[in-house]
Order: structure tokens, then sequence, then C-alpha cells
């Protein structure tokens, strides 16, 4: 029982504020807009994560008048999130950062909480995992090319991977996916790859092309559909409009 509770209470500790937490050390690395911030270990490559992207990270926060721990990520835990939710100075921090950095920012309030701790620095450490970059729009993203295949009722795919099954879902089964989304015009509409998970549905209560076109595919394949409007939204207002263009990935049948 002792040593679970010691694991415990590893597991729960708080990170401890770093030694120069009042005052960076010299060597800072300076911005004008008020930035001050160390690298403590390199990465692994010359990539930086762009404005558009996500990013996995881990980091710890605190108070520098007096150390107090503001938010900090659990253990191994990873954190995934679009660089436009980041606060301004935790963006600008992450944005000097390539893949397996880690860095210590001092963020003036006017970069981060602004009115809500006036005065106040918020100590950073920062460990960038990796980018994730928004899924690119499809070469043939305006129409399907003349190896696609087209079903009766005018859904159009090609197979991208095959997949590692053999088995095919349902059409009330549920799967999980990976997918992104695109208008003819090239323009993404969404994507779960840029939200960080996949999302589980059963295959009645989505759009008839995913209903439809979800029963042609197994395990670990990535298909490519091109939806047209009458499988989709059918017009609906507020959802996108005229043929759609579909990246899935079925990663486990339910």
């Amino acid at each position: 029982m002792l040593a679970l509770f010691l694991a415990t209470a590893v597991i729960l500790a708080k990170p401890a504020p770093p030694a120069d937490l009042k005052a960076p050390p010299a060597d800072a690395q300076k911005s004008d807009d008020g930035l001050v911030s160390k690298q403590l270990e390199a990465g692994t490559s010359a990539e930086h994560p762009g404005e558009s992207d996500s990013i996995h990270v881990r980091y710890s926060v605190w108070k520098a008048s007096d150390g107090s721990v503001v938010d900090y990520t659990r253990g191994e835990a990873q954190v995934f999130i679009a660089m436009t939710k980041l606060l301004p100075g935790m963006r600008e921090m992450f944005t000097l950062m390539t893949p397996g950095e880690k860095r210590r920012a001092w963020i003036p309030s006017t970069l981060g909480a602004g009115k809500i701790a006036e005065g106040e620095t918020f100590v950073v450490d920062g460990q960038l995992i990796d980018v994730v970059h928004p899924p690119t729009a499809p070469p043939d993203v305006a129409a399907p090319p003349a190896d696609a295949t087209k079903t009766p009722s005018g859904l159009a795919y090609k197979v991208l991977r095959l997949g590692t099954g053999t088995a095919h879902p349902r059409s009330r089964d549920k799967v999980t996916v990976h997918y992104s989304g695109w208008t003819t015009d090239g323009q993404m509409f969404d994507s779960s790859v840029m939200r960080g998970e996949p999302v589980e549905f059963a295959l009645d209560a989505v759009i008839p092309g995913w209903t439809e076109g979800l029963q042609l595919m197994t395990e670990g394949e990535k298909v490519r559909f091109w939806t047209p409007e009458k499988l989709a939204y059918k017009g609906k207002a507020g959802k996108p409009a005229g043929m759609l263009v579909f990246d899935v990935e079925l990663i486990k049948i339910k």
C-alpha cells in the first residue's frame, strides 16, 4: 500500500517552479513585444508550426510573482491544440520551436491573460511533440478522375490505401473514422484530423453518401469519395453545398 501511495503522489505532484522563475537569464532570447524565452533542449527537425497548424505539446505554467502553478500536463499526457487557439504568448513561443524541442518562456500579461492578471508574468516550460498540418486539398478535388468507380446512386470513389481487414460494416453498424472534407473549389470545411481524434458514429445517422460509401470499405482502408449534393446535405441551410469530396480512413467497425 505504501508503494502505491508513493507512486500516486509522484503522479499527482505539481511541477516545481524553475530556479530562474523571477529573472530570465542573460542569454535568453527577447522579442519586441515582450516575450522572453530560452531553449532548454534542441529539437529533432527544422520544422516550425505555422498559424494554420495544430500541435501536440506538454507544458507547465507558473506565476512569476509567487511560483504558484497555473496549469500543467500530467505525466506523459499530451495536449492537442490548434495554434490559433493558443494565447498570443504561447503561440509565439511554440512558433519559435521545432518538434522535440523544450523551451522556457517568460510571458507578460499583455501576451497572456491580459486584464485578468494585469502586470503578472507567466513562466511556461513547453515541449513541442509534433506538428500536424492541415490536409491539403486533393489534386482531383474538382471532379472524379477517369479511374474512379461510380455507383448507381452517383457516388464516386477511389481507394487511396488498401485495408487490412476483410469485413465490411453494415448499414446499422457503428464505425470509427478519420476524415477530411472539401468543397470542389478546394476549401476544407471539416476535418477530424485537425481536431486530433477520430469520430465514432452509426452508419444510419450520417449523410447518405457516407452510409453507402463506408459499407464499401474494410478496416484500415482509406478512400476518397466524390459525393453529389443529393447524397450529402441536399442544400440544407448552413451546410456546405454542391458536391463534396471526403478522404475517409476506416479505423474500426464496432
